[in-house]
Protein backbone atom coordinates (compact mmCIF):
# COMPACT_ATOMS: atom_id res chain seq x y z
CA UNK A 1 0.00 0.00 0.00
CA UNK A 2 2.56 2.61 0.86
CA UNK A 3 4.72 1.86 -2.55
CA UNK A 4 1.31 2.36 -4.19
CA UNK A 5 0.38 5.66 -2.45
CA UNK A 6 4.23 6.93 -3.25
CA UNK A 7 3.54 5.93 -7.35
CA UNK A 8 0.18 7.46 -7.43
CA UNK A 9 2.22 10.42 -5.81
CA UNK A 10 4.95 10.37 -8.14
CA UNK A 11 2.53 10.35 -11.40
CA UNK A 12 1.00 13.57 -9.67
CA UNK A 13 4.39 15.48 -9.16
CA UNK A 14 5.32 13.70 -13.21
CA UNK A 15 2.36 14.95 -14.59
CA UNK A 16 3.04 18.73 -13.42
CA UNK A 17 6.69 18.15 -14.70
CA UNK A 18 4.87 17.70 -18.02
CA UNK A 19 2.95 20.09 -17.96
CA UNK A 20 5.42 22.70 -16.98
CA UNK A 21 8.20 21.32 -19.88
CA UNK A 22 10.58 20.12 -17.14
CA UNK A 23 13.32 17.69 -18.24
CA UNK A 24 13.41 14.25 -16.56
CA UNK A 25 16.73 14.01 -15.32
CA UNK A 26 15.84 10.98 -13.91
CA UNK A 27 15.01 9.53 -17.37
CA UNK A 28 17.80 11.39 -19.17
CA UNK A 29 20.18 9.71 -17.22
CA UNK A 30 18.90 5.86 -17.69
CA UNK A 31 18.75 6.70 -21.24
CA UNK A 32 22.52 7.41 -21.26
CA UNK A 33 22.99 4.46 -19.28
CA UNK A 34 20.97 2.28 -21.36
CA UNK A 35 23.46 4.02 -24.20
CA UNK A 36 26.31 3.03 -22.84
CA UNK A 37 25.59 -0.43 -21.95
CA UNK A 38 26.22 -3.17 -24.76
CA UNK A 39 24.21 -6.87 -24.18
CA UNK A 40 25.77 -9.69 -25.54
CA UNK A 41 25.00 -12.56 -25.71
CA UNK A 42 25.45 -14.95 -22.41
CA UNK A 43 28.76 -17.43 -23.07
CA UNK A 44 28.20 -20.17 -20.48
CA UNK A 45 31.88 -21.47 -21.11
CA UNK A 46 32.58 -18.21 -19.18
CA UNK A 47 31.88 -19.79 -15.91
CA UNK A 48 35.21 -21.60 -16.54
CA UNK A 49 36.97 -19.56 -18.75
CA UNK A 50 36.93 -15.54 -17.21
CA UNK A 51 34.02 -15.52 -14.45
CA UNK A 52 34.68 -11.66 -14.52
CA UNK A 53 33.62 -11.38 -17.76
CA UNK A 54 30.55 -13.52 -17.23
CA UNK A 55 29.71 -11.19 -14.18
CA UNK A 56 29.72 -7.97 -16.51
CA UNK A 57 27.31 -10.10 -19.27
CA UNK A 58 25.10 -11.33 -17.00
CA UNK A 59 24.60 -7.82 -14.83
CA UNK A 60 24.12 -5.69 -18.43
CA UNK A 61 21.49 -8.58 -19.26
CA UNK A 62 19.44 -7.63 -15.93
CA UNK A 63 19.93 -3.92 -16.27
CA UNK A 64 18.70 -3.56 -19.58
CA UNK A 65 15.86 -5.95 -19.26
CA UNK A 66 14.73 -4.26 -15.85
CA UNK A 67 14.91 -0.94 -18.33
CA UNK A 68 12.97 -2.61 -20.91
CA UNK A 69 10.49 -3.19 -18.73
CA UNK A 70 10.31 0.21 -16.79
CA UNK A 71 9.78 1.69 -20.60
CA UNK A 72 6.82 -0.92 -21.07
CA UNK A 73 5.05 0.35 -18.09
CA UNK A 74 5.91 4.49 -19.01
CA UNK A 75 4.88 3.70 -22.90
CA UNK A 76 1.36 2.38 -21.97
CA UNK A 77 -2.15 4.70 -22.18
CA UNK A 78 -2.81 6.90 -19.55
CA UNK A 79 -6.30 4.84 -18.83
CA UNK A 80 -4.16 2.06 -18.59
CA UNK A 81 -1.82 3.41 -16.24
CA UNK A 82 -4.73 4.84 -13.65
CA UNK A 83 -6.67 1.50 -13.55
CA UNK A 84 -6.31 -0.46 -10.26
CA UNK A 85 -4.91 -3.01 -12.82
CA UNK A 86 -2.13 -1.06 -13.96
CA UNK A 87 -1.20 0.52 -10.83
CA UNK A 88 -0.46 -3.07 -9.55
CA UNK A 89 1.45 -3.61 -12.32
CA UNK A 90 3.39 -0.59 -11.71
CA UNK A 91 3.95 -1.36 -8.24
CA UNK A 92 5.45 -5.09 -9.01
CA UNK A 93 7.67 -3.58 -11.51
CA UNK A 94 9.08 -0.86 -9.08
CA UNK A 95 9.10 -3.88 -6.47
CA UNK A 96 10.84 -6.17 -8.64
CA UNK A 97 13.64 -3.47 -9.35
CA UNK A 98 14.56 -2.67 -5.53
CA UNK A 99 14.30 -6.37 -4.76
CA UNK A 100 16.77 -7.28 -7.42
CA UNK A 101 18.86 -4.99 -6.03
CA UNK A 102 21.05 -7.37 -3.90
CA UNK A 103 21.76 -9.45 -6.69
CA UNK A 104 22.72 -6.93 -9.12
CA UNK A 105 25.77 -5.57 -6.47
CA UNK A 106 26.85 -9.45 -5.80
CA UNK A 107 27.64 -9.24 -9.58
CA UNK A 108 29.02 -5.81 -9.84
CA UNK A 109 31.31 -6.91 -6.65
CA UNK A 110 31.67 -10.57 -8.39
CA UNK A 111 30.90 -12.00 -5.06
CA UNK A 112 28.21 -14.40 -6.01
CA UNK A 113 28.62 -18.21 -4.87
CA UNK A 114 29.77 -20.31 -7.63
CA UNK A 115 26.61 -22.43 -7.59
CA UNK A 116 24.31 -19.61 -7.59
CA UNK A 117 26.28 -17.93 -10.34
CA UNK A 118 25.60 -21.17 -12.25
CA UNK A 119 21.73 -21.53 -11.90
CA UNK A 120 21.56 -17.76 -12.75
CA UNK A 121 23.77 -17.51 -15.78
CA UNK A 122 21.69 -20.75 -17.00
CA UNK A 123 18.43 -18.38 -16.55
CA UNK A 124 19.86 -15.68 -18.48
CA UNK A 125 21.52 -17.34 -20.89
CA UNK A 126 18.07 -19.48 -21.87
CA UNK A 127 15.73 -16.08 -21.33
CA UNK A 128 17.76 -14.25 -24.30
CA UNK A 129 17.53 -17.46 -26.61
CA UNK A 130 13.65 -17.40 -25.68
CA UNK A 131 13.85 -20.88 -24.24
CA UNK A 132 11.78 -20.04 -20.95
CA UNK A 133 11.09 -23.40 -20.09
CA UNK A 134 14.56 -24.19 -19.71
CA UNK A 135 14.86 -20.94 -17.52
CA UNK A 136 11.93 -21.80 -15.54
CA UNK A 137 13.54 -25.53 -14.89
CA UNK A 138 17.32 -23.48 -13.76
CA UNK A 139 14.81 -21.40 -11.71
CA UNK A 140 13.42 -24.03 -10.49
CA UNK A 141 16.74 -25.41 -9.54
CA UNK A 142 18.39 -22.34 -8.34
CA UNK A 143 14.88 -21.74 -6.11
CA UNK A 144 15.02 -25.21 -4.18
CA UNK A 145 17.33 -27.25 -5.39
CA UNK A 146 17.97 -31.21 -4.45
CA UNK A 147 16.92 -30.88 -0.98
CA UNK A 148 14.93 -34.15 -0.18
CA UNK A 149 11.70 -32.96 0.76
CA UNK A 150 9.68 -35.55 3.23
CA UNK A 151 6.49 -35.92 0.33
CA UNK A 152 3.99 -37.86 1.24
CA UNK A 153 5.08 -37.86 4.82
CA UNK A 154 2.20 -37.29 7.09
CA UNK A 155 2.18 -36.95 11.26
CA UNK A 156 5.27 -38.44 12.12
CA UNK A 157 5.40 -40.25 16.18
CA UNK A 158 7.22 -38.62 18.91
CA UNK A 159 10.50 -40.44 17.99
CA UNK A 160 10.77 -39.46 14.14
CA UNK A 161 9.90 -36.07 14.82
CA UNK A 162 13.61 -35.01 15.40
CA UNK A 163 14.95 -36.79 12.29
CA UNK A 164 12.11 -34.82 10.38
CA UNK A 165 13.30 -31.93 11.83
CA UNK A 166 16.58 -32.26 10.61
CA UNK A 167 15.42 -32.46 7.17
CA UNK A 168 13.97 -29.15 7.16
CA UNK A 169 16.14 -27.21 9.18
CA UNK A 170 19.65 -28.37 7.50
CA UNK A 171 18.55 -29.27 4.30
CA UNK A 172 16.23 -26.36 2.39
CA UNK A 173 17.38 -24.45 -0.07
CA UNK A 174 18.44 -20.75 -0.09
CA UNK A 175 15.17 -19.13 -0.94
CA UNK A 176 13.87 -20.22 2.42
CA UNK A 177 17.24 -19.50 4.49
CA UNK A 178 17.32 -15.88 3.24
CA UNK A 179 14.46 -13.19 2.95
CA UNK A 180 16.65 -11.05 0.75
CA UNK A 181 17.94 -13.96 -1.77
CA UNK A 182 14.24 -15.37 -1.68
CA UNK A 183 13.04 -11.62 -3.10
CA UNK A 184 15.69 -11.82 -5.86
CA UNK A 185 14.70 -14.45 -7.03
CA UNK A 186 11.50 -13.61 -6.98
CA UNK A 187 12.46 -10.75 -8.76
CA UNK A 188 14.14 -12.98 -11.69
CA UNK A 189 11.81 -14.88 -12.12
CA UNK A 190 9.26 -11.69 -12.67
CA UNK A 191 11.88 -10.71 -15.14
CA UNK A 192 11.14 -13.91 -17.08
CA UNK A 193 7.98 -13.23 -17.45
CA UNK A 194 8.31 -10.14 -18.75
CA UNK A 195 10.60 -10.99 -21.23
CA UNK A 196 8.54 -13.99 -22.41
CA UNK A 197 5.44 -11.13 -22.97
CA UNK A 198 8.02 -8.82 -24.44
CA UNK A 199 10.08 -11.35 -26.43
CA UNK A 200 7.55 -14.24 -26.97
CA UNK A 201 9.24 -17.60 -27.47
CA UNK A 202 10.08 -19.48 -31.25
CA UNK A 203 8.09 -22.98 -30.12
CA UNK A 204 5.20 -23.01 -27.92
CA UNK A 205 7.40 -25.65 -25.88
CA UNK A 206 9.11 -23.14 -24.70
CA UNK A 207 6.68 -21.34 -23.16
CA UNK A 208 7.12 -21.32 -19.14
Amino acid sequence: MRQLEEMEEGMKIDALKQKAGAVDEKKLSKRARKAEMVVVPIDMELIRKDRDQLYMQIYTYLVHTLDEWEEAMDARPEEEKRSGQGKRAAVMQKQTAEYIKPLLRQLKKRTLEPDILARVMEITHHMQHRRYRDAQDSYLRLSIGNAPWPIGVTMVGIHERSAREKIFSNQVAHVLNDETTRKWIQSVKRLMTFAQSKYPPYTLSQIS
